[in-house]
Formats: structure tokens, sequence, C-alpha cells
């Protein structure tokens, strides 16, 4: 998806949730051509200026969760949510509305194999700006 020059532009964070159990059940040889595709992909859209930057996550028993809570630190193993999804990748990327942005969400091949939440960012320089700092 390219967008026109000039036309305003939001960043959008698209955060990979995927489905362990689907996700295993695809051959070997089936995820490596899904993975092929989405990092050809990830190339073009980040040489059109579209895809900011990309990541995927390690195995959820390798995550730690933090919490501070009445001045305690508490450190627990993996993520802490009871979900059948787990958060695995995400990709930021500018788009022109929440609408491109969902479309664009929905050409990933992670979408079959669980979801795709897509998240407008928030400004952060306006906030800075907002709390003075």
């Amino acid at each position: 998806m390219r967008i026109a020059p000039g036309l305003p532009r939001m960043k959008f964070l698209l955060l990979v949730y995927i489905d362990p159990e689907l996700l295993d059940a695809v051959p070997a040889g089936e995820y490596d051509t899904e993975m092929r595709h989405c990092i050809r992909s990830a190339d073009a859209l980040a040489s059109q200026g579209t895809l900011l930057g990309s990541n995927k996550l390690e195995a959820p028993d390798q995550a730690r969760t933090v919490r501070v809570r009445e001045g305690r630190t508490g450190v627990f193993d993996g993520p802490f949510a009871e979900t059948k999804e787990v958060l695995a990748g995400y990709n930021l990327i500018e788009a022109a509305s929440l609408e491109d942005a969902v479309a664009l969400a929905a050409q990933f091949p992670w979408a079959r194999y669980g979801s795709m939440e897509v998240r407008p960012v928030a400004d952060m320089d306006a906030e800075r700006v907002r709390v003075g700092a």
C-alpha cells in the first residue's frame, strides 16, 4: 500500500497475536513460505516508507512481566494474561487513516493464525509539551 505524497500520515502499531496451536499445525515448509513472503513484503513496505520498524518476538516462556505495587517489584515468568493468543511481534507503520492501516494488517499472513491489533500511536511530542517535560 503506497500513500500519495503530501497526504497527512499517522503512525500505527500493528500488534501480531498468534494462536500457538494454529501455528504449530502449519507444516514447516508452509511456515517458511509464509515467513519469506512476510519478510519480502516488509522490505517493500520499508522501501516505500510505510513500514518504520518490525520485529518478531521470542516465545512467551522467554518473557518476564514486571509489576510494581506499593513499592514492591514483582517479576513473573511469561506474559501475565489469560488468553489463547500470545503477542508474537509488531510492525510500526505510517498510513493515511485507521482504515488504511487495517487494510494493511489484513494482508499479513499472521491474521490467519491469530489476530492483528491495529492501534494508533499517540503523539509523544504533543504529550511532552502538554506535561512540560
